[in-house]
């Protein structure tokens, strides 16, 4: 089965880091994407530019290269990629994340065996040293255990997805919804009959820390949550119950002091 793979990048990306992704999705995986669609988001420091470019020199014709005047976000970004990509069968990826090298291929066989329209798995969580795993962020595994997760919390781990393009334009793509583009995204898809399923094994090691805590919490982070919940509940996705008790578990959550959100996450990871 032929695939894309989309990502985008920007400015602040590191290329240390964006040079360790791109070997692992294509030194060292045993299933390479038979072309590679990379949006550059913005303008970006020469020293980025120049990973970008010897990787242009390296993969030829299969590194499609889409180069934005402005950062237009993440979101728009990845919506523009989209449209760009050849094959209905889309793998994405993070610039500073690492897949393992069977990722696409466990993930190819999913699709040839099963009936279904998105594809993600666990992932395993590091701050430096990709062989120091800190915790593994679970997620359920069949279509109906992710519908019913995903009324309470994100059901699936987005740099390790692997979905069909014509179901994500049927969803009309990644709406502006700041951290929540993901989110949104599936529970659109869900309602719209795409169907779910999470290999239960990590296959992709994200890197986090560099403000990741900062970046979800606080009240700013809260309000945007709460409007997250406001679309959920306009849609029907959940009732009035799941609506007020989301708001007021997550909202309270949200404007904890950061090590204790830091806590209650790695504790929430282990155990869905």
């Amino acid at each position: 089965m032929k695939f894309s793979l989309l990502m985008s990048i920007y400015s602040k990306d590191d290329p240390e880091h964006f040079n360790a992704t791109m070997e692992s999705i294509w030194d060292n995986q045993t299933i390479k994407a038979n072309e590679i669609v990379l949006v550059q988001d913005g303008p970006v420091d020469n020293k980025l530019a120049k990973v970008i470019d010897n990787w242009q020199v390296k993969l030829g014709d299969v590194l499609k290269f889409i180069q934005l005047k402005k950062n237009i976000g993440i979101g728009g970004a990845k919506n523009i990629g989209l449209e760009k990509c050849s094959f209905e069968l889309i793998a994405i990826m993070d610039t500073d994340d690492i897949s393992l090298p069977k990722r696409f291929e466990k993930q190819l066989s999913i699709f040839e065996k099963s009936d279904i329209d998105v594809c993600g798995s666990w992932v395993g969580e590091f701050e430096n040293n990709e062989k120091k795993i800190i915790t593994y962020k679970k997620t359920p595994e069949h279509h109906d255990e992710i519908v019913a997760f995903a009324k309470t919390r994100n059901p699936m781990n987005h740099p390790t997805i692997m979905y069909k393009k014509s179901l994500v334009q049927k969803a009309k793509g990644y709406q502006k919804l700041l951290y929540f583009e993901d989110y949104y995204l599936w529970v659109v898809m869900m309602i719209k009959g795409a169907k779910f399923y999470n290999i239960q094994e990590p296959l992709v090691n994200m890197r986090i820390g560099n403000g990741q805590i900062e970046r979800r919490s606080g009240f700013s982070y809260a309000i945007k949550d709460v409007a997250l919940q406001n679309s959920f509940f306009r849609l029907g996705f959940i009732n009035i119950f799941q609506y007020i008790k989301n708001i007021a578990i997550r909202f309270f959550i949200r404007i904890l002091p950061k090590k204790i959100i830091k806590k209650i996450y790695r504790f929430l990871r282990n155990y869905f």
